[in-house]
């Protein structure tokens, strides 16, 4: 009963999306929903979403705890895999950026850098969308 709800309140929301956003602002937001509720399955709570520094460089999709951890999450999605896996998208640049904000994040919740990890939740929309939690993908570099 709850997962059809859940599934009919996915449809509204899409709906509604769909009619006021762009196609691929609508489908980005949809991929961090049903990452979001993928973290909440495996016992992450989600803190945050769409957090972007005062400087402007950079966005966290998903911010999360799990236990004493702060996990930052880059959500990627694609309609299919035709041209290689979302994950694959996560490259230098885009590490650099999500640690440019991730640092801004953990300076203001208090958190020591140690205590983080970066995580990516790859979907795949089809029909039936497949989505894989990809847990401590990279290592950042220590605070100076």
């Amino acid at each position: 009963m709850i997962s059809l709800l859940y599934r009919l309140a996915d449809r509204a929301r899409d709906w509604f999306r769909r009619r006021h956003w762009t196609h691929d602002q609508a489908a980005g937001r949809r991929g961090e929903d049903l990452a979001h509720r993928l973290l909440r399955r495996q016992g992450l709570t989600v803190v945050a979403r769409n957090y972007r520094p005062r400087s402007g460089n950079g966005e966290i999709d998903l911010v999360a705890r799990e236990g004493e951890t702060l996990v930052f999450v880059e959500v990627k999605l694609r309609a299919t895999s035709e041209f290689g896996a979302p994950e694959q998208a996560v490259d230098r640049e885009k590490r650099r950026h999500l640690e440019r904000a991730a640092r801004d994040y953990a300076r203001r919740a208090g958190v020591e850098w140690e205590r983080i990890r970066f995580d990516v939740v790859s979907v795949t929309d089809g029909s039936q969308p497949e989505i894989i939690h990809f847990r401590n993908v990279f290592r950042p570099k220590r605070t100076l």
